[in-house]
C-alpha cells in the first residue's frame, strides 16, 4: 500500500516544478487521484481542507472504504459505488449528492467528476474533482469552470506527449513536420507554420497547415534573415535571432497602436518594408485572418533550428499564457527532432556516397553481359551495408559477389568497404574453390576488419567468355539463394552450397561447401540482397515467390531493363537498401 502512494507522489506532492503541478496545487476545487484499484495516490490542498484529513493519512488508502458513506453515515456497498464502477469501465463519470466522511466524523455532501488517466497509453487510474454542494451554492458553476480548465490542461499535456511520441518515430524532416501540423491543427490552433534556418543565412518556410490540411501555396518562400543586431517588431525575426517566445493578441495590438499614435505606426511600416522576412510573415498572418498568434523557437537558445508559429482566427478564443508554455515546450522538442534528422541526413549522405563510390565498374568479358543496381533505403531509414562486385581472376575466370554487412549505419558501410577489398585480394591470390576462399575470409575477418557478421555469395563462372560451355561454382554464407532463369520459361533458386554466416565463430572444423551447376546458353543469373525480397508484414516465401514471378515475366527483356523493373515492381514498405547483380550468357 505504501509503495502505491510513493509512486504517485512524484508528480503531485513533490515540490512544484511545472505547469501541471502549479495548476493542481492552486485549484480551489478538491482533486483526488486514485489508481486502478481505487487506492488514493494523491490529493491537493483543497481536498485536504474539504475532507479534514492530511494527505499523508489518505495516501494509499482505499478511497471507497475511507470516504464513501450513505446518507445516514453507514457503510455503502462497493457494488453501488459509481466511482468504482467508472474505474472498472475505465470511463469518465459524474455524480451528485454522494456523502463523504470527514476526518472529524462529519458528513459532507459532494458532487464529483472523474476522468481517466493514462501513462504511455495504459490506463493508470482516475482524477476526481469534487466540491461541497451543501455550503457552496455556486459550486456547480465553479466546478464546471475548474473542470473545463482541468480538461484543457489535460488536452495540452496529452498533445505534448503525442507530439513527442509521433515525432520520435521518424528521422525524415518533411514527414516529421507533416505529422506536427496534423497534431497542432485544429487541437491547438487554426493555422501552424514552420520556418527553418538554412545554411545560406536564409529562412525557408517549409510547412504550413490550415483547416483543410497542408497548404502548399503558402510554403516554399525563402527570405534572408536580418542580422541579430537589427531592431524588429516582427515576432518571427526576433525569435529566429534568439528572442523569447512571443504571444500577441489582436485586442492587445490594437490598444498598443492607439497608445503609440501615428508616429509609431509609420515606424513599424518602415521597419516591415526594410525586412522582407517580416513582411512575408505579416502577409501570411493577414491572409489567414489571425487574431491571436504565438511564435516560439525550434530548439534551444544556443541552437535555434527555426521557428514555429501557431495562429487562431476566432477573437473569442485567444491564446493564453498556458498555451504559450505548451507551444514553447513543443518548439524545444520539435527543434531536437529536426536537428537529429539533419544530422542523420548528413551521415546517410556520406554513407550512401561512400557505398556508391566503392561499387566498382563492372567488367564485360567477351559476350558475357553484366548489369547491377544499388538502391538506397527509403529516406526515413538508415543506410545499410549491401554491396556487389564482379571482377576477372588471374586465370581469366569471372568472379561474382553479392553481400550484406550486418548493421544499418555508417559503420556498416565502412565494413562493407573492408570486406570488399579483402575478398578481392583473397579471390585473386587463391584460385581454389569459392568455399575455400570464403573460409579464409571468415578466418581473417575478426583480425583485420570491424565487421561483426555478414552474409555473401561468392561465385565463379568457368568457361570461355564467348563460346562456353559455362559452369557456375558458388558458395553461400547465409545469403539468399541465387535465381537462375533458363530458356523455355524456367526459374530455379540455387539453394545448394549453403554455409554459415561470416563471423559466427562456432569453432567448427567443417569446410564451407562449394556447389556446381552448368549454365545453359541464353540463361540469366540473378544475385541480390534481402532488401529485394523482405518487406515488413510479408514472409520470406512470399518475397521469393514474388521475385520469381517478376523475373520470369522480364526474362526476355534487356538486362538493364530487367534490373530496373525488378526494383520498380517492389511493393511499398521496404526499409532496407538493395543490391542486385545480373549475369546473362550469350545464346
Amino acid at each position: 500500500m505504501e509503495g502505491a502512494g510513493d509512486e504517485g507522489r512524484s508528480w503531485l506532492v513533490a515540490e512544484p516544478s511545472g505547469l501541471w503541478q502549479r495548476v493542481v496545487r492552486q485549484l480551489g476545487t478538491a482533486l483526488m487521484v486514485v489508481d486502478q484499484a481505487g487506492r488514493i495516490v494523491a490529493v491537493n490542498p483543497s481536498a485536504e481542507r474539504l475532507l479534514g484529513r492530511a494527505a499523508t493519512a489518505m495516501r494509499g488508502e482505499d478511497a471507497h472504504a475511507l470516504l464513501h458513506r450513505d446518507a445516514a453515515g453507514g457503510t455503502l456497498l462497493r457494488e453501488r459505488c459509481p466511482l468504482l464502477q467508472a474505474l472498472a469501465e475505465r470511463a469518465a463519470a459524474r455524480g451528485e449528492g454522494d456523502s463523504y466522511l470527514r476526518g472529524d466524523g462529519r458528513l459532507v455532501t459532494i458532487s464529483w467528476s472523474a476522468s481517466p488517466l493514462t501513462t504511455d497509453g495504459s490506463f493508470a487510474g482516475m482524477a476526481v474533482l469534487f466540491t461541497d454542494v451543501t455550503t457552496d451554492q455556486g459550486a456547480r458553476r465553479e466546478r464546471a469552470a475548474y473542470t473545463s480548465a482541468l480538461e484543457d490542461l489535460t488536452e495540452r499535456l496529452t498533445l505534448v506527449a503525442e507530439i513527442t511520441d509521433v515525432l520520435g518515430q521518424t528521422l525524415e524532416t518533411d514527414e516529421a513536420l507533416a505529422r506536427l501540423g496534423r497534431l497542432l491543427v485544429p487541437r491547438l490552433a487554426d493555422w501552424a507554420a514552420v520556418d527553418l534556418r538554412v545554411g545560406s543565412g536564409q529562412v525557408h518556410r517549409v510547412a504550413v497547415t490550415g483547416p483543410a490540411g497542408r497548404d502548399a501555396g503558402l510554403e516554399g518562400r525563402r527570405e534572408p534573415l536580418p542580422e541579430a543586431g537589427a531592431t524588429h517588431r516582427s515576432p518571427l525575426v526576433r525569435v529566429l535571432n534568439g528572442g523569447d517566445p512571443i504571444l500577441r493578441n489582436e485586442q492587445h495590438e490594437q490598444h498598443e497602436e492607439g497608445r503609440e499614435g501615428q508616429e509609431g505606426q509609420e515606424g513599424r511600416e518602415g521597419e516591415a518594408a526594410g525586412s522582407s522576412l517580416a513582411a512575408v510573415h505579416s502577409d501570411f498572418l493577414r491572409t489567414v485572418g489571425a487574431t491571436s498568434v504565438i511564435t516560439v523557437p525550434l530548439g534551444s537558445r544556443r541552437q535555434i533550428t527555426g521557428a514555429l508559429t501557431v495562429a487562431r482566427t476566432d477573437p473569442a478564443h485567444p491564446f493564453s499564457t498556458e498555451d504559450l508554455e505548451v507551444a514553447s515546450d513543443i518548439g524545444r522538442r520539435v527543434g531536437l527532432v529536426i536537428d537529429n534528422a539533419r544530422r542523420f541526413g548528413r551521415q546517410r549522405a556520406v554513407a550512401e556516397a561512400m557505398q556508391r563510390n566503392l561499387l566498382a565498374p563492372l567488367p564485360q568479358p567477351g559476350r558475357l553481359r553484366l548489369a547491377a543496381r544499388y538502391q538506397p533505403a527509403p529516406a526515413g531509414s538508415q543506410v545499410g551495408g549491401d554491396w556487389y562486385d564482379a571482377f576477372e581472376l588471374k586465370d581469366g575466370t569471372l568472379a561474382l559477389v553479392i553481400g550484406d554487412v550486418v548493421g544499418h549505419d555508417l559503420t556498416a558501410a565502412a565494413g562493407m568497404a573492408q570486406l570488399h577489398g579483402i575478398l578481392r585480394s583473397l579471390a585473386w591470390d587463391h584460385t581454389g574453390l569459392p568455399g575455400a576462399v570464403v573460409d579464409r575470409l571468415d578466418e581473417s575477418m575478426s583480425a583485420i576488419t570491424t565487421v561483426p557478421m555478414a552474409t555473401l555469395v561468392l561465385a565463379r563462372v568457368e568457361g570461355h567468355p564467348d563460346t562456353g560451355p559455362w559452369t557456375l561454382r558458388w558458395t553461400s554464407a547465409g545469403h539468399p539463394p541465387p535465381l537462375l532463369l533458363t530458356p523455355g520459361g524456367h526459374a530455379e533458386y540455387l539453394e545448394a552450397g549453403q554455409g554459415l554466416l561470416l563471423g559466427t565463430h562456432l569453432g567448427t572444423r567443417a569446410r564451407r561447401p562449394t556447389a556446381a551447376r552448368s549454365l545453359p546458353p541464353g540463361s540469366t543469373l540473378l544475385l541480390y540482397t534481402d532488401g529485394l525480397i523482405e518487406i515488413p508484414g510479408s514472409d520470406l516465401d512470399t518475397g521469393l515467390g514474388r521475385l520469381r514471378r517478376h523475373a520470369l515475366a522480364l526474362a526476355h527483356t534487356p538486362l538493364d531493363t530487367l534490373c530496373d523493373q525488378l526494383l520498380a515492381r517492389m511493393p511499398p514498405g521496404s526499409t532496407d537498401d538493395v543490391a542486385l547483380l545480373a549475369l546473362r550468357l550469350p545464346p
